[in-house]
């Protein structure tokens, strides 16, 4: 009969995303993953399989609390236009030197790795829809174009979302990074005041 475990996983799968985020897959050693989780390898592999499973567990979980902090984010706004542009200014009021998790493993693993790839672009079709549901309510809302594409327009709000996290991983201050969410935001969610 095998012993329970005596550790919080999702305390370790967040150690671990950590590890991964601040440092990278390749130099993320198993040494490194021991000391972040406080676990032995015996217990790591055993609970978590290898270094690689243990990553694609991380990187799950990590796109699992962003999904989930997205869609709260995007439904809790009293308008749902001003949860567009709050999607696009918050990488200028967040610590994103990190950037994305999700886009960082893409661009280090997504040639090499079929899996990740996979996942990245399932990863951005689930963000796509949650802000394409959002694109939607600020239509019936009276605040974008009806003729508008939801899904459309949600990419190029995701894909200029992204790009302000990969600026601000330039070491971009955050008045400039500020000034350019809110010239994508009139660019892209311009007033409208009705049909």
């Amino acid at each position: 009969m095998a012993r329970p475990r005596s550790f919080d996983e999702k305390q370790v799968l967040n150690a671990v995303r950590d590890q991964f985020w601040d440092a990278g897959y390749a130099a993320t050693s198993l040494e490194d993953l021991m000391r972040v989780s406080g676990l032995g390898k015996g217990s790591l592999y055993a609970a978590f399989g290898d270094k690689r499973q243990l990553f694609l567990r991380a990187l799950h979980s990590y796109t699992d609390d962003i999904h989930g902090q997205l869609r709260e984010a995007l439904a809790e706004a009293p308008r749902a236009l001003d949860a567009l542009r709050m999607l696009l200014e918050a990488p200028a009021g967040a610590d994103v030197r990190r950037g994305c998790l999700m886009a960082n493993s893409t661009c280090e693993l997504g040639n090499a790795d079929p899996e990740v790839l996979d996942h990245a672009h399932r990863t951005y079709e689930t963000s796509t829809a949650l802000i394409g549901d959002c694109v939607a309510r600020a239509q019936r809302e009276g605040d974008l174009p009806a003729g508008a594409d939801p899904i459309a327009l949600a990419r190029a709000l995701l894909a200029a979302q992204q790009g302000l996290v990969f600026m601000s991983r330039t070491g971009l201050d955050t008045a400039t990074l500020t000034a350019t969410a809110r010239s994508l935001a009139a660019q892209l969610l311009p007033e409208h005041s009705g049909d």
